[in-house]
């Protein structure tokens, strides 16, 4: 309905209702002064009534106004599009929907009143609608010519007072024209090349292709700015030296710590479970997420402090043994426990020293006067031996296990053949008297020996094959018996530790052969390390130490445990 029928409307029901603004002919003159006293009351109302419908006719008219404004020039007012009153898209519709109207009034070049549908070009522009309104600046009233820095804002020379949202609109409109570089972040914007044609001959190729391309990327850029991941993601082919990026978790065995040393601790193949052991004579299990690491199971077992417990490479089983003559299997499928052993022939009264080849098939246990037994993991039975010369204290596989290193008391490395059960290849350990621990890179491609000196070399496996004793690397930041070393799942990182000294682990960035000098930690006791072990994905580093605490941590190199 127009303006105009709706003040005829107004009149006709205000004419009826009102009582006549002059006394009718015949009435007595005793009345003349009652008849005087509701002409003034009629003529006051009449005032009133006329005042009022005079403001809403204004009101109306602004409202009308800023419509049509809405149709001409765009959301002249709306926040989310100051500064654009004399911009216009060449390229635009014919027509388009107006939102203050509540998506109900749709306006067109030719008058008609059409639900028009909105095109995929039209969902890009679409107005954001502002999270927070502030209901305030509807009546707040800010006086612009009282102030000398906001005369600026006058559309006309006799404005002062103007309400809270067209100061908000008119201070944002008036920082869009003094800063027409910031348009690159508006979201809804799209980059169609003002002020270039697409023959302008000036610009480049390249640059003609980008504005023709415009901001297709602007779903992208909105999801990285909803997101707190990181926008530039590392590369996990080359860890940098100098500085370890890591961040301190939740303890592993936060839940249940053990009452005693904690010697064993490793991931398993699917990076979530890990488990703990120690001389408190208890294998625990957690579920590793860095917040809670819920505690999954706890088993005891009664007559075997544990030295060591290790999960077989295709993840069915857990070898677990100590200093005893026998050692415990477990089932993680069917949750059983067995007891195996005495080996049958074998008077060894410790098996506390063992590994586990790469193919799950064989396990090497440290025996007696330089033997090693090799144990078959799916009968438990004894299927063969080998002979050094020395002692024997540490063992490593290699090349999938079919090969087996191991080293001892002469000072020596020892290749084995386990397909024939011979000597490959037997070589002195540089500078080492007696060799405390052994390890391989996942590739098989070097191996590290450590000694009781605490010097730890690092060798090329090939060239050591083929004669050359120099090593690669020797690391001599430990002074006392390096007991434990272990590579990372890239060969980039080799953890060695000595349980004689507090706070005795290195980390050792492999391709440079330097120690990552943030580690350990700035005043944080690590106490007496005992054993190590790295998720499959290099993401969580997780320490066992003395105090019965496993401590874990995050290495932000790595996206994945």
């Amino acid at each position: 309905m127009s303006l105009i029928s709706q003040n005829v409307v107004r009149k006709a029901k205000r004419e009826k209702n009102d009582p006549p603004l002059y006394p009718e002919e015949g009435e007595d003159d005793k009345n003349g002064k009652e008849s005087n006293k509701d002409t003034m009351k009629i003529k006051k109302r009449k005032k009133t009534l006329k005042e009022e419908d005079d403001e809403k006719v204004v009101v109306e008219q602004e409202r009308e106004m800023k419509k049509l404004e809405n149709v001409l020039f765009g959301s002249l007012h709306s926040s989310a599009e100051f500064g654009k009153d004399d911009e216009f898209d060449k390229g635009s519709a014919l027509y388009f929907v107006d939102r203050s109207a509540n998506n109900a009034l749709t306006v067109c070049d030719d008058g008609d009143d059409v639900l028009a549908e909105t095109s995929d070009e039209e969902e890009d522009l679409k107005v954001r609608k502002p999270v927070w309104v502030d209901e305030e600046e509807q009546r707040a009233k800010i006086n612009i010519a009282k102030v000398n820095r906001l005369r600026k804002l006058r559309k006309e020379e006799d404005e002062s007072v103007i309400s809270g949202s067209e100061y908000v609109s008119r201070l944002r409109a008036q920082h869009a024209k003094l800063n027409p570089g910031t348009e690159w972040a508006q979201l809804d914007r799209k980059a169609r090349g003002d002020g270039y044609s697409s023959d302008d001959e000036s610009l480049d190729e390249e640059h003609q292709a980008v504005l023709a391309r415009g901001y297709k990327d602007v779903e992208g850029v909105d999801d990285i700015l909803r997101r707190n991941e990181d926008v530039v993601v590392r590369s996990s082919a080359k860890l940098l030296p100098g500085l370890l990026e890591f961040s301190r978790l939740v303890d592993a065995n936060a839940q249940e710590p053990s009452k005693g040393p904690i010697h064993s601790v490793q991931f398993h193949r699917n990076a979530q479970l890990l488990l703990t052991a120690g001389l408190d004579r208890r294998l625990r299990f957690f579920q590793i997420d860095g917040k809670r690491n819920t505690k999954i199971q706890s088993i005891f077992l009664e007559d075997c402090p544990i030295r060591k417990a290790s999960f077989t490479p295709d993840g069915s089983q857990v070898i677990i043994a100590g200093r005893r003559k026998f050692f415990y299997t477990m089932d993680l499928v069917k949750a059983k426990v067995d007891k195996i052993g005495p080996l049958v022939g074998r008077e060894e009264k410790s098996l506390e020293f063992f590994e586990v080849s790469p193919d799950s098939s064989t396990i090497a246990f440290v025996g007696n006067e330089g033997y090693i037994l090799l144990v078959s993991s799916k009968s438990k039975e004894l299927i063969g031996t080998l002979k050094m010369n020395g002692t024997v204290r540490s063992l490593a596989f290699a090349d999938d296990g079919r090969q087996l290193l191991s080293s001892g008391g002469d000072g020596q490395v020892y290749h084995w053949d386990l397909r024939t059960r011979t000597c490959l290849h037997k070589a002195i350990d540089e500078g080492c008297l007696n060799g405390t621990s052994l390890c391989t890179s996942p590739n098989g491609s070097m191996f590290a020996a450590g000694s009781d000196s605490g010097i730890v070399n690092i060798y090329n496996r090939d060239e050591y094959l083929g004669g050359k004793r120099k090593p690669m690397k020797t690391i001599e930041n430990l002074t006392t018996k390096v007991d434990f070393m272990k590579f990372n799942n890239d060969a980039q990182i080799l953890a060695i530790s000595s349980s004689m000294k507090k706070n005795s682990l290195k980390l050792v960035h492999v391709p440079s052969f330097t120690v990552f000098s943030n580690w350990p930690p700035l005043n944080r006791n690590l106490q007496y390390p005992l054993c190590l072990d790295f998720s499959p994905g290099g993401g969580f580093m997780a320490m066992g130490n003395a105090a019965g605490k496993v401590l874990l941590y995050k290495l932000h190199h790595y996206n994945h445990a």
